[in-house]
């Protein structure tokens, strides 16, 4: 039985990194690209018309779930099996485009995160501020202690997803904010989906997409209020949308 392979690449602001980020993808391994456009105000949109992708232009700026959530639907819409989703700002390695989908497509898991602490030298090695590093190692831990998982990292801009997983999860309820991708993986463990991970090389570096000390905070405060409804749903103590069919 053949899979439909399908890239989504949520895009703001993107133009000095989209065309390398592009020519990395393994073409071969993938049916079709998306990429959604999120308001940008520089030339993402101009470079990705010149380019052999799906363009999906929201008219402002919806956020960063927002944009996921048009990546996803229209991945559905189009009959995609397994979906991958990679910022087009270059800091992850699309090289490895192909062993996501294979996760996916073998039954290894029907989320598949790469992980760029399971790399020797990790992050820093690639230049990642400190201050990020230390709040993403706080914030797996408490989040390892809430699922019950035992993963490297759960901040991972970079993963696969499984057909069957984005048609359960009720992901249109998610925030149109960073946040998205950790409500994503509550509710992949909430559904009882396989979460699995890839090492994966990053690279931090001018040009490359990077939210602010300020949201960074907000971020991480939004995480361990993901985990505390996620918490407070499973004991049936409050009830949380996030998590209910």
């Amino acid at each position: 039985m053949a899979f439909k392979s399908v890239v989504v690449m949520p895009a703001y602001n993107a133009a000095q990194t989209l065309l390398y980020t592009y020519s990395l993808i393994p073409k071969e391994c993938v049916d079709e690209i998306i990429l959604v456009d999120d308001g940008s105000a520089d030339a993402t949109i101009k470079i990705a018309e010149s380019l052999d992708l799906r363009l999906i232009v929201h008219p402002h700026n919806a956020g960063y779930g927002a944009n996921q959530k048009s990546c996803y639907m229209e991945a559905l819409r189009i009959g995609a099996d397994v979906v991958v989703m990679l910022h087009p700002d270059g800091q992850y390695d699309p090289l490895i485009v192909p062993q996501l989908l294979d996760a996916v497509r073998d039954g290894t898991g029907d989320m598949i995160l790469a992980s760029r602490f399971l790399v020797r030298g990790g992050p820093l090695q690639g230049g990642m501020p400190i201050y990020k590093f230390l709040a993403n190692r706080s914030l797996t831990m408490v989040e390892n202690m809430v699922s019950g998982l035992r993963l490297s990292e759960y901040h991972s801009g970079y993963r696969a997803y499984s057909r069957r997983l984005l048609e359960t999860i009720p992901f249109l309820r998610n925030s149109n904010d960073f946040v998205f991708d950790q409500q994503m993986i509550f509710q992949a463990v909430h559904f009882g989906f396989r979460i699995h991970e890839l090492p994966v090389e990053t690279k931090y570096f001018e040009g490359a997409s990077s939210i602010s000390f300020k949201r960074s905070v907000a971020y991480g405060l939004s995480t361990l209020g993901v985990a505390a409804r996620y918490l407070l749903h499973r004991y049936g103590i409050v009830g949380c949308s996030l998590f209910k069919e």
